[in-house]
């Protein structure tokens, strides 16, 4: 969904004839530089390998928010205790506990509301598992995003139309603007006032 509506341009210093193919690729653009698929709140999947020694993990998209009728964003966690690497196990005995019982290898549901989170740096801390031994792998399925697009973003969008209708190759008489086009000009477009707007959005462990 794009980051400005008509209504919107009047406040953000655009032109209301401004048409919808400026604000649809200045919100590619913006996408692309959060290395994240939308910034709206939508789900997301992750595979995380854990410090040898170390219950927390962090996520990528941020901030944390739950979606619908959820009251928190975790939505699902899987945890496992594989075979340690070299000079983890601090305790070989646990592990040979843990083998009799085959859970090594084997991925075990974690009740979301037993894991503490901080929404806006994605850490999450974990419990131990039943027989005291840390997992050093979980995949999480959580939700993050912006509940309402907020001003930095709006004009971080408008921002970059303002950019690309200032450029000569792009602001030839055309039909419509291509993605790819802006793309191409995005070193530029998005300068960096715009990076400093949308910094806190990207994605923490993409770049």
């Amino acid at each position: 969904m794009a980051y400005l509506q008509p209504a919107d341009y009047p406040n953000y210093g655009l032109p209301a004839g401004t048409t919808a193919d400026w604000i649809t690729a200045a919100t590619a653009l913006i996408n692309s530089f959060c290395r994240r698929p939308d910034l709206n709140v939508i789900q997301y999947t992750e595979r995380l390998r854990l410090t040898s020694g170390v219950q927390t993990a962090r996520l990528s998209y941020l901030p944390l928010a739950p979606l619908g009728l959820a009251t928190i964003p975790l939505v699902s966690i899987e945890g496992r205790y594989g075979r340690p690497r070299r000079g983890e196990a601090a305790d070989p005995s646990m592990f040979d506990i843990a083998s009799a019982f085959s859970l090594p290898g084997q991925w075990t549901g974690i009740d979301p509301s037993s894991v503490d989170y901080d929404p806006n740096t994605g850490e999450l801390t974990l419990p131990w598992n039943v027989i005291g031994l840390p997992y050093n792998e979980v995949t999480v399925t959580y939700t993050a995003g912006l509940a309402t697009i907020g001003d930095d973003v709006k004009t971080a969008c408008a921002q970059i139309v303002r950019n690309a209708q200032s450029t000569p190759a792009l602001n030839a008489s055309r039909t419509k603007i291509d993605t790819m086009q802006m793309q191409y000009f995005s070193s530029s477009l998005v300068d960096e006032t715009v990076q400093a707007w949308l910094r806190p959005y990207v994605a923490n462990r993409l770049g």
